[in-house]
């Protein structure tokens, strides 16, 4: 595996849209029958909003053949997806620690509470669970915010906000 992210490039829209959806129907299926959305609207999220507001990062199965994404707008972490034919294989690692060299102070994210698989990755890698919420529409389901804090502790916050 190549652990250096590359810049996603026009070329990567149809595999790295497909891994997204793969990712999330693998990884919790009754919530994407539940609330999953259909393709076509995946599609224009994924042009319209995740491509246009973050800067996309691409880790490569094969040349050519992405295996992971990450989204990122400053320290916020938006989108990271392995596809899970290399679940458990170093790529989402990877670009959490690509993410420490392009904020090595801060980052953040969320993640839905259900989602334990993720949960216990982000904690694994030095997230802290900082925040318990509800995410916005159309899901509206419970959240959990992560951070990481420069290798540092966070400061103490108290309860969940």
């Amino acid at each position: 595996m190549n652990s250096t992210p590359r810049l996603y490039q026009p070329g990567d829209f149809e595999p790295v849209l497909i891994l997204w959806r793969i990712s999330r129907e693998i990884s919790l299926p009754d919530f994407q029958r539940r609330k999953g959305h259909f393709f076509y609207q995946d599609l224009a999220f994924f042009r319209d909003h995740l491509l246009k507001e973050n800067t996309v990062w691409v880790l490569d199965g094969e040349p050519g053949h992405p295996a992971a994404f990450m989204a990122m707008r400053q320290d916020f972490i938006d989108h990271l997806y392995v596809h899970p034919a290399f679940w458990r294989a170093g790529y989402g690692t990877a670009l959490l620690r690509f993410a420490r060299t392009l904020s090595p102070a801060h980052l953040w994210l969320y993640t839905l509470q259900i989602n334990t698989p993720a949960c216990a990755f982000y904690e694994k890698n030095g997230f802290t669970a900082t925040a318990l919420g509800i995410s916005p529409p159309p899901e509206s389901e419970p959240d959990v915010k992560y951070e990481w804090f420069g290798g540092q502790p966070p400061l103490s916050t108290g309860e969940f906000k």
